[in-house]
Formats: structure tokens, C-alpha cells, sequence
């Protein structure tokens, strides 16, 4: 079906009711003020070449413009106001849309592509459908001659229009693909921030005479990571605390981390030795996955034990983990190594190693997971041991809060160089006679 301009009147307006429909379709399909596109300029360039015409544009008619998505040969112009005549007036109607002679219409030779640069004399234009029946624009080819196509040229328009409007269904449907799969990360992001919650301690107890804090830090916000550490009371007034890492990510790790952190409770009720509880551990995982791929796990346990000059006795064992560092109140840091602990449930008679140190007024002890030690520095290299040592010197006196406040700067300064998720607990005696009350921070 072709149209001419004598066929209509070029001032004729669709209905305020229709033309809503009609934008919020062109805006549903979000390609107005997009990038040039290549795939766009190519149905351009091919519209020319099939008129044997120096113009062609790919163009969407928003309310009060026309906007070219591609435009080949029409130097300069990217958008002109909505005028009636060419784009304006072929989305009106079905078929292609022939104006001859621009200068034989006075409404049309008012056109500012028409009256001005670059003098259009010629014009044809297919409206660019949806299957909704919604015309977006038009594909068009412009010339600076008046001039009858042929029946071929009039025919392909309506085709390359057609191919215009496949390429805009195939890039609404990746968007609407990119948008769910962002949805679906943003709740697997929430999930796992929910079920990594409950694998801590919603809260540290407060503990006479010692300031305790706790911090997890996670490398990625959509996997749940396997790190776990609690502080909590035995039945004989001393206080045990644990830190760790088991092996994986996700739900394996989420399960694993569950069944580790209540063991390692349970295991203090019946016998708090440190050894024993980690050998109690090593007992249920490999139990509980006989047959299996094998479940690990690193981790320190402890015990403190507090004494009548405000110091603490500290006992501690740990099975394949980094060693506790502890920051004396004059300023060295000691390393409360537990060297030689094997793996938590994998091998078949693991070897715990003990180590026993004292903490007093304005010492403090971290226990940390490897996600920290194996960050690495701006060089790339890895901060390791030593390098966590150096930086901490002069933080006991800061308190528990106060020197995860410092490790937080620390990881901050690393940024992409923290690949793993890390736990983190310090245990600090104050050197004042009274207890700083107890935080967390998350």
C-alpha cells in the first residue's frame, strides 16, 4: 500500500488517548538518545542504496521531536522538531508514506529538513510497527530532487522497517533478560546476607573484665562465605570462644558452617579441653560425611580463664589455622602460634596442637581468617603474617572496637585486593579496673 500527501491532511493529529499509547511504547522499548548502533546504520545505508538516493535515516517520533537513530548521508542533524509532513505524518498511517514533490504542499514545504539544509525535495517513509500495532517511527529516504520510485523501491521499505522493529524486540527482550538476572542477584544477594547472619552470633555476651569485639567481612555480597567465630559461656565460670573457616562456598558452606559452630558448642558442654573439642569436631564431619566429598574445616578454639589481677589465662588449640596474635600493651605483637594443627575432617588421625598465653591490662588478642593474610597489597603481593604484624603495633591500647576499626581501614586500602570473605575477633583487657561494654560491628 503506498500513501501520498494528497491523500490526507499533513496537519491530521491522532488522539491524545492513542498518541499516549503510542510514547509510552517508544518508550517502553528505551531507544530514544541510544549510542549509535551499526546495525541500525546498515538498514539506513541499505534504504539509499535501493532508492539510489544520497539520504536515509532510521527515525523514532517522540512527543515533540523526531529523534534519528541511525542517519546516513544527512550531515549535522541528529533530531528536528516534531513538524507535520514527513515522520510526523507517515506514522499516521499504513504502507509507505510518498511525498514527490515537497514543494507541491505549503505544509509541507514548511518542513525544517524542507525549507532549510539540506533542501529534501523527496521523501518516502515506512512506519516502524509493533506488534501491537504501535508505529515508533519510520524508516525513510530523502532527496534533494523530486522523483516517482519505482513499485520494488516502495515495497522494501515496509520490509527494512519490519527489520528495524525485529532488532528492537530482540534488544528489549536481552534487556528484559539483564534486568531479571540483575533481580535475581539482587535476591540472591539479600538471601545470602540473611543466611550468613545466621551463622554468627547475632550479638558477643559481655564478658567481665574483657572488651570483645567481632567483624565479618565478605569479598562478595552473592556468595555465602564459610567463616564463623563465637564467644560464649562454660559451666564452671570460664568463657570459650572459637574462630574458623570451613572449606567452600554457598550452600555446602552454609551447611558445613551451621553444623561446625553448634558442634564446636556442644562439644564444650561435655569437655572444653581445646584439643578434645577440636578432635570432637574432626569425629562428627568426617561421621557426617562418610561416602562423601570430604568437608573441612581451619579453626582455633580457646578458653579463657580470668585471674584476680584482671588478667586473663589463655588456652587455645587449633587444627590448620593462621596463629593468634597478641598485642602487648607495650606495643610488640606476639604470634600464639598452634603450628602443626592439621585439618578439621579430612584426615584420618589429625594432629591438634595447644598453646597457652596470658592476657594483661592493655593486651588484646586477634584471631583472624585467612581471607586477610592473603589479600594483597597495591604491588601484588601478599600482605601474609608478618605484614598483618607489622601493621598493628601501638592498636592494643585502642580497645577491641578500636583496633577492628583500624583492620577495617586496613581492608578498605586494599580494596580489590581482598579476594575472601575474613572473620575477625579481638579479645582485649582493658587496663581501667571496669570493662568496656561490648560491641560488634558488622
Amino acid at each position: 500500500m503506498t500513501v501520498t500527501q494528497d491523500a490526507f491532511h499533513p496537519h491530521a493529529r491522532p488522539s491524545s488517548a492513542d498518541e499516549q499509547r503510542r510514547l509510552a511504547a517508544v518508550r517502553r522499548y528505551r531507544i530514544l538518545d541510544s549510542a549509535p548502533d551499526g546495525a541500525f546504520d546498515k538498514i539506513a545505508s541499505l534504504a539509499a542504496r535501493i532508492f539510489e538516493a544520497p539520504m536515509a535515516t532510521v527515525a523514532i517520533v517522540d512527543s515533540d521531536r523526531v529523534w534519528f537513530k541511525a542517519a546516513h548521508g544527512l550531515k549535522g542533524v541528529s533530531q528536528t522538531p516534531r513538524a507535520p509532513g514527513l515522520c510526523a505524518t507517515a506514522i499516521l498511517h499504513d504502507g509507505t508514506y510518498v511525498v514527490s514533490d515537497t514543494l507541491g504542499d505549503p505544509a509541507v514545504a514548511a518542513h525544517p529538513l524542507v525549507g532549510s539544509e539540506p533542501a529534501v525535495r523527496f521523501y518516502a517513509g515506512a512506519a516502524i510497527t509493533t506488534a501491537d500495532g504501535h508505529r515508533l517511527g519510520t524508516v525513510n529516504v530523502l532527496d534533494t530532487c523530486p522523483r516517482q520510485p519505482t513499485r520494488n523501491q516502495l515495497d522494501a521499505l515496509p520490509e527494512l522497517a519490519a527489520l528495524v522493529m525485529d532488532e528492537l524486540e530482540l534488544r528489549l527482550a536481552a534487556l528484559r533478560t539483564v534486568t531479571a538476572e540483575r533481580e535475581r542477584r539482587t535476591d540472591a544477594e539479600r538471601l545470602a546476607r540473611t543466611l550468613q547472619r545466621t551463622l554468627l552470633p547475632p550479638a558477643l555476651p559481655p564478658v567481665p573484665g574483657l572488651d570483645a569485639a567481632a567483624a565479618y567481612h565478605t569479598a562478595s555480597m552473592d556468595e555465602v562465605g564459610g567463616d564463623f567465630y563465637d564467644l560464649f559461656p562454660l559451666d564452671d565460670g570460664r568463657w570459650a570462644f572459637f574462630l574458623g573457616d570451613v572449606c567452600g562456598k554457598g550452600a555446602d558452606a552454609a551447611a558445613l558452617t551451621s553444623l561446625t559452630r553448634y558442634t564446636l558448642r556442644a562439644a564444650a558442654i561435655y569437655d572444653p579441653d581445646p584439643c578434645t573439642a577440636l578432635a570432637n569436631l574432626d569425629a562428627v564431619l568426617k561421621g557426617e560425611f562418610q561416602g562423601d566429598s570430604p568437608r573441612f574445616c581451619t579453626a582455633v578454639f580457646g578458653v579463657l580463664d580470668a585471674a584476680p589481677d584482671g588478667s586473663f589465662a589463655v588456652t587455645l588449640a587449633g587444627g590448620g589455622h593462621p596463629p593468634a596474635l597478641a598485642l602487648r600493651a607495650d606495643g610488640t605483637v606476639e604470634a600464639i602460634s598452634t603450628s602443626g594443627g592439621q585439618l578439621i575432617g579430612l584426615l584420618p588421625d589429625p594432629h591438634f596442637v595447644q598453646a597457652t598465653t596470658r592476657l594483661a591490662p592493655g593486651d588484646a588478642l586477634l584471631l583472624y581468617t585467612d581471607g586477610l593474610t592473603e589479600a594483597r597489597n597495591a604491588d601484588g603481593t601478599m600482605l601474609g603474617e608478618e605484614g598483618l604484624a607489622r601493621q598493628l603495633p601501638a592498636h592494643a591500647a585502642r580497645g577491641a572496637a578500636g583496633l577492628l576499626a583500624m583492620l577495617h581501614d586496613l581492608f578498605t586500602d586494599l580494596g580489590s585486593g581482598v579476594s575472601d570473605d575474613t572473620a575477625l575477633l579481638v579479645l582485649s583487657v582493658p587496663t581501667g579496673s571496669a570493662p568496656s561494654p561490648v560491641q560488634e560491628n558488622r
